[in-house]
């Protein structure tokens, strides 16, 4: 409260810059971008005070059930609770337990209407409904949760403790997943045919391809190799061999990161073609395993990366606006399954049907398109 108070304080004396000195109006020489500043500031400045109001409502009211007292609230053990983190995860659930409590055995009638944050609901769970969630956190306070890399904002998350336990019960799902043959089979089945497809969109021949992809899974599937790519991941930063951590974020996350930011293009596809399968040559020379998981993966590439980096980058409007959509349904796969309100943190169980069911959806959408437009 106090931060925001401060900065619609700043915002204030931002717009009176612009006034005259009596604040009878704008200032005569503003030009268009100027005004336009002006006015998309005075829109923030009153989206920040309701703001103010609804939260002085929802937080210092008396009424309200989320209203705490300057010096927190006292326990019969005489510590004082506070919720921002002083005292520790358990300590919290069980000053919120007490607050809602004393709120329900009240005959208070006026409180702050929670519907009107209703949009914030994920931000703000209830994590006794939760049970794989909680076990999770405890995980990331006693042991700590692994991790390559952070996306906290790109699956928007709250924090990177959320995102971190939400990452650690999303494995465990995974894991979960693909013990059975059936699932197995169907993530297999579904990769081959979404990539196959969208070669064929672009009018190449996906028999390579093919070929690449079959002998990957025989080189996956067999256990003497699994120390070799556990190294080999390990090597690039991979903290669990899990479909999560191999596939979605360091597969597919690292392609749409390079692909956001390229390097100079040459200019025509043949040219940007070879230029890709030059660095996937160069990259294969410097592999330790030359027939390792890495090595399969770079033949696998070189029928794709081709086309994903035209697609991106390339002059054809239909093809880049396939591949946005793509990466636009894997970004919302990712999204989907770290929201509290489309998936269900509650056992290992729930939370791999609710993937699965989301990720049914998204590849459905994903052929539905490349079928389409083909």
């Amino acid at each position: 409260m106090e931060a925001l108070e401060t900065c619609i304080s700043y915002w204030e004396d931002a717009l009176a810059a612009y006034r005259s000195k009596d604040g009878a109006g704008p200032l005569a020489v503003l030009g268009p971008e100027e005004a336009g500043f002006c006015n998309d500031l005075q829109q923030l400045l009153e989206l920040a005070i309701e703001l103010q109001e609804h939260s002085e409502m929802l937080f210092l009211d008396e009424r309200s059930v989320l209203f705490k007292p300057e010096h927190g609230i006292k326990e019969e053990n005489g510590l004082d609770t506070d919720l921002s983190g002083g005292e520790s995860y358990a300590s919290a659930q069980d000053q919120v337990g007490l607050s809602l409590e004393k709120f329900y055995s009240s005959d208070i009638k006026a409180v702050a209407d929670l519907r009107e944050f209703e949009e914030f609901a994920d931000y703000f769970p209830d994590l006794e409904s939760y049970p794989l969630y909680q076990a999770a956190l405890r995980q990331l306070e006693n042991g700590g949760i692994p991790c390559r890399t952070l996306r906290t904002d790109l699956v928007k998350c709250g924090s990177d403790g959320e995102y971190l336990a939400k990452l650690h019960c999303l494995r465990l799902a995974f894991q979960h997943l693909l013990r059975d043959h059936v699932n197995y089979i169907w993530f297999v089945d579904a990769g081959r045919q979404i990539l196959a497809d969208l070669l064929l969109y672009a009018d190449k021949d996906p028999k390579d391809f093919l070929i690449g992809y079959e002998e990957m899974l025989q080189y996956i599937q067999d256990p003497v190799n699994w120390r070799e790519l556990e190294e080999e991941m390990s090597s690039r930063g991979v903290k669990a061999l899990t479909f999560y951590d191999v596939v979605l974020d360091y597969i597919l996350m690292d392609a749409f990161e390079d692909l956001d930011s390229p390097p100079s293009l040459c200019n025509g596809k043949t040219a940007l073609t070879t230029a890709v399968w030059s660095v996937l040559k160069a990259k294969r020379r410097r592999l330790k395993f030359s027939t390792g998981f890495m090595a399969h993966f770079y033949t696998i590439s070189e029928q794709l990366s081709p086309l994903l980096a035209w697609g991106f980058l390339g002059a054809d409007e239909l093809l880049r606006d396939t591949c946005i959509y793509f990466k636009e349904q894997v970004i919302g796969f990712l999204t989907d399954i770290f929201n509290f309100q489309k998936c269900k943190y509650t056992t290992v169980e729930d939370l791999a049907l609710d993937v699965l069911e989301k990720l049914k959806i998204r590849i459905n959408n994903i052929c539905q398109r490349l079928s389409a437009q083909s």
